[in-house]
Parts: structure tokens; sequence; C-alpha cells
């Protein structure tokens, strides 16, 4: 196995409403649409990416069963907790206060259905 190269490019992200859920990941947190597919009556996958991110989310309907809201630990990597704080807060996302630990500066929020995101800072001795 060590001679291949895996990369992880899309992670699931279950929602209850898809335009709402993309509103919120394109209008505040600045994520680019990639994908809006309405497939079938039953199937709408939509893709959004980071800025800046080799790997994208999915939401949409008809493509899991995971509960929206159930999906917690993701995470983003930034230069500076703080500017991601005023950004975000700018663009009327509820963050926490910027919280320090010995691994990185964290700020953390939830999407409109609850799914659990933490923006780190990476802090090297």
């Amino acid at each position: 196995m060590s001679d291949i190269t895996m990369r992880l490019e899309l992670v699931q992200v279950p929602v209850s409403d898809v335009d709402r859920a993309k509103a919120f990941y394109v209008e505040q947190l600045g994520f680019n649409a990639d994908h809006d597919h309405q497939v079938s009556d039953e199937l709408r996958f939509v893709q959004l990416t980071p800025p800046g991110s080799a790997c994208s989310i999915a939401i949409g309907t008809g493509m899991s069963e995971m509960a929206p809201g159930s999906v917690q630990g993701l995470q983003l990597v930034v230069e500076d907790a703080d500017a991601a704080h005023a950004a975000l807060s700018a663009r009327g996302v509820e963050v926490g206060d910027v919280q320090d630990f010995p691994w990185g500066r964290f700020v953390f929020l939830s999407d409109p259905d609850g799914n659990g995101w933490a923006v780190q800072q990476i802090v090297r001795p």
C-alpha cells in the first residue's frame, strides 16, 4: 500500500435544507460553489470548497443516511485565528472566542444544522 497515493478530497456534510446550508457556506464562510446538480427528484449534489483547500465538502439530498448536524470536528486551518474570528463575525457567523491550546489557537462554530467546525491557527514552538 505504501506506493499508492491517497488524497482526501471530499467529505459529506449532512444538512436539512440544502439552499440554506449552501448560502451559509458560500456567503458567510466564503467557500467556493463548485457544483450544484439536481441529478433526479431524489438526488441533488452540491460541492463547496474552502478557499485554498484541496478538500471540498458535499451537501445535498439523497446522498447519505447521516442525520443533519451529526458531523463534528471538521477543521479549517488559517494563518491567524484572530483575523479569521473578525472576518467570520463580520459576515454574521456565530463564533466563539479565540481559544488557546498548546497545539493551536482555535475558533469554534457550527453550520445552521449544528455540524461542528474548528478553525485552527497552528502554533509552532
